[in-house]
């Protein structure tokens, strides 16, 4: 059998990669239903995918449904940490997938293998961050043709593109998987509050109980961050620039305050706001000796990495697996985690299965409705449709055993009119 193209750490791994695949899905059933149908409908015949996601067990049951549907799928990378090596030859050699992508790549390598993906002449892009939209729009505008459109699931992403298309510069239809109710409520809050908190244990083997967890970026997020933080028993400080997130952490019981003054208070610091800088070489100078540093946005510049460093007079790189510990000029040691990248994918392996079950579900959905909808749809951002999102949220209930209420015809009436 003709294998199909790739660049993996190692082929010889694919059996230990199907079995943590196959362990990933005991927790996915919507996303086996999905596949299941996709088999006998085949709904993405003939046609090329692109993606830039994490290389693990639950984006392998994503792929794997979307090649059930007949699509041929090309798979970089979306963070150079983040890629379990197994998934990655079990894709290859078990599911068909064309993988670039392995552990520990620099950053040369990771923008290669973007562009190798791209090259594929894709249909559809499926994106994780708005990296490899930004590729072929800014280096590789000719591989835009023949793109039909894509689909994003982060939140950083959708920022990037809304951005992208207010300038006039998106030149594709890109569906914001990431703003659908059952994503923000189940991955954002749920999955990101929880593997954030298991990378940050497993990197450190801290406790929190009795300690002071500061998260900046009360979104959704950080959110389900700082409930499970204060559900271990820590105080929890959150720092916020909106005035309506920073008035809902109050009244949920949070201390709200700036990054200034949570500086020199703080044990653990986790940054999920999707921005730049969030922390600065000002806030570092005021931290304890001893703090963790981590980030559960996107990308690796949430901390100011450039200002750590300078500020360094010795780096003591691996002190723990995931953890690289700082020494500053007065002694100080700053614990940085995963550097500086995604802490619940670089030293965890990011959401739970059942929680990437919703999402990639929802993502399956939304591919199939883009590759038969696409010619109705213009360049910019495009909302996923409301009935995708109910009929996840619905299949996922029927999963756990919980049975709802159904209007009766009288009251779909009523909510129809609009005399009493």
């Amino acid at each position: 059998m003709t294998l199909p193209s790739n660049e993996v750490a190692d082929l010889g791994l694919a059996s230990a990669g199907v079995r943590r695949v196959d362990w990933a899905e005991r927790s996915m059933p919507v996303l086996r239903s999905v596949r299941e149908r996709f088999t006998t409908d085949r709904p993405l015949e003939g046609t090329r995918i692109a993606v830039c996601m994490h290389v693990t067990a639950e984006t392998a049951n994503l792929l794997r449904a979307l090649r059930a549907g007949g699509a041929e799928v090309w798979l970089a990378a979306s963070n150079p940490l983040s890629t379990q090596d197994d998934t990655a030859a079990a894709l290859v050699t078990e599911y068909g997938v064309s993988v670039h992508a392995w552990a520990g790549m620099d950053t040369a390598a990771y923008d290669r293998n973007l562009v190798t993906v791209l090259k594929s002449r894709p249909h559809l892009l499926l994106d994780d961050g708005c990296d490899m939209v930004n590729t072929v729009h800014m280096t590789r505008p000719h591989l835009l043709d023949g793109v039909l459109g894509g689909c994003e699931q982060t939140t950083t992403g959708v920022l990037r593109l809304r951005r992208m298309s207010a300038e006039g510069q998106l030149r594709l239809p890109m569906v914001a998987v990431n703003d659908t109710a059952t994503k923000r409520m189940f991955d954002n809050r749920y999955g990101t509050g929880q593997s954030t908190i298991d990378g940050i244990l497993r990197a450190t083997n801290t406790m929190l109980a009795g300690r002071t967890v500061v998260v900046a970026g009360f979104g959704y997020c950080g959110r389900g961050l700082a409930e499970r933080a204060r559900g271990m028993g820590a105080r929890v400080i959150v720092t916020e620039v909106d005035p309506v997130k920073a008035l809902d952490a109050v009244m949920q019981g949070y201390t709200v305050t700036t990054m200034e003054e949570a500086a020199p208070a703080g044990d653990v610091f986790v940054t999920v706001t999707g921005n730049r800088d969030v922390i600065r070489a000002e806030h570092l100078a005021r931290m304890r000796d001893g703090v963790v540093l981590a980030n559960s946005g996107h990308f690796d510049l949430e901390i100011d990495l450039d200002a750590l460093n300078r500020m360094a007079v010795e780096i003591d790189r691996g002190v723990r697996e995931q953890a690289d510990e700082y020494v500053l000029a007065d002694g100080r040691r700053l614990l940085l985690l995963s550097e500086g990248r995604l802490v619940n994918l670089g030293a965890a392996e990011g959401h739970p299965a059942a929680v990437m079950d919703l999402s990639f579900a929802v993502h399956a959905l939304t591919t199939e409705w883009l590759a038969r909808e696409y010619t109705d749809l213009l360049p910019g951002v495009v909302e996923v449709p409301s009935k995708i999102d109910t009929e996840i949220a619905g299949l996922k209930l029927t999963t756990l055993g919980v049975d709802i209420d159904t209007l009766t015809p009288d009251q779909e009436d009523y909510l129809r009119s609009w005399y009493p």
